[in-house]
């Protein structure tokens, strides 16, 4: 037994020093993971918005369809150049939730 005490004497606080070490690490890193995810999150959002507003302006004589893909096009070249990667699908719902957005507060701003 004295062997065990001895030993935790001697190294047991270099031990726990390194495994707070390894826990804050961990933590840091999980940390980093998510606020990434959420900013990443937060600007594919604003580059939609600025998209589809951008094509309703700039694009008035063409129809839906065309105007979808210019914004596609657009969102596509400007996430690659920060190197943030979106599904179609992300890209394609993203969309709809600003156009029905813009919609709503048309027809509120009518009444």
């Amino acid at each position: 037994m004295s062997i065990l005490s001895n030993f935790i004497s001697e190294y047991g606080n270099t031990i726990i020093y390194a495994v707070l070490t390894a826990i804050a690490g961990f933590l840091a890193s999980q940390v980093r993971v998510v606020y990434k995810k959420l900013a990443e999150d937060k600007t594919k959002k604003a580059v939609v918005e600025t998209c589809v507003k951008a094509v309703e302006q700039l694009y008035q004589d063409l129809e839906g369809p065309e105007k979808f893909a210019k914004a596609c096009e657009n969102i596509s070249s400007i996430l690659s150049e920060k190197g943030i990667y979106i599904s179609e699908l992300e890209m394609h719902l993203l969309i709809e939730a600003c156009v029905a957005e813009f919609n709503f507060n048309f027809t509120k701003e009518e009444e």
